[in-house]
């Protein structure tokens, strides 16, 4: 399959080398060309880096940017996304505070980005689980959240390539939840000495 990245950093970097360990084809796109070319490399011959232009070609398309950076692109290519499946990876953290989420009352970012790219396929998932430990080839879960069936299969088969646990959260709606879980995980990282580390994972006793 091949899947278009949007963004550079650590956390494409993660999701990146999991979907190039699965067997897929990864394009990264930036503003900034020559990162998404440094980060392709560092990938392997199953990527490419390319400018921030349109999503063609693309089976699915990972919006790995801040919360507002994600909406302008879900904005910006919104015909271009339309049928495509779009995994939103963002946590709309107030990070001067930590104290809340910076998303309208009663809304996620999900559900934001779905809004402003209504034809697209918006999927909620990764953004419970940090860059460094996506970048381990630990086994790890990943809650997935939309609307769409087919969109959260693919998803779903995408994570178990990668060798990760999809868990189906249920709708769109609840992206709220895990936005909001993730907020508490980030704010307790000093308490419990987590080095921007750790899982959230569902075990059985």
């Amino acid at each position: 399959m091949e899947v278009l990245i949007v963004g550079s950093g650590n956390m494409a970097r993660g999701i990146g080398l999991r979907l190039v360990r699965g067997g897929h084809r990864v394009r990264i796109a930036d503003r900034e060309p020559d990162k998404a070319a440094d980060l392709a490399a560092e990938l392997g011959d199953s990527a490419a880096g390319e400018p921030l232009n349109n999503a063609a070609g693309a089976e699915v398309v990972v919006l790995a940017t801040p919360y507002e950076g994600s909406k302008e692109v879900a904005s910006m290519w919104a015909a271009d996304l339309a049928g495509k499946t779009v995994i939103d990876i963002c946590n709309p953290v107030d990070f001067s505070t930590f104290d809340g989420l910076v998303t309208p009352e009663g809304k996620s970012a999900a559900e934001e980005i779905a809004a402003a790219a209504p034809g697209a396929r918006v999927v909620k998932a990764f953004n419970t689980t940090f860059a460094s430990r996506l970048a381990e080839t630990v086994p790890l879960d990943v809650f997935i959240a939309a609307d769409d069936p087919d969109a959260k299969k693919t998803v779903t088969g995408l994570c178990l390539d990668a060798d990760l646990r999809p868990i189906d959260v249920g709708g769109l709606k609840h992206a709220r939840a895990l936005e909001a879980f993730q907020l508490l995980h980030m704010k307790v990282q000093d308490q419990i000495q987590g080095g921007w580390s750790t899982s959230l994972t569902f075990a059985a006793a």
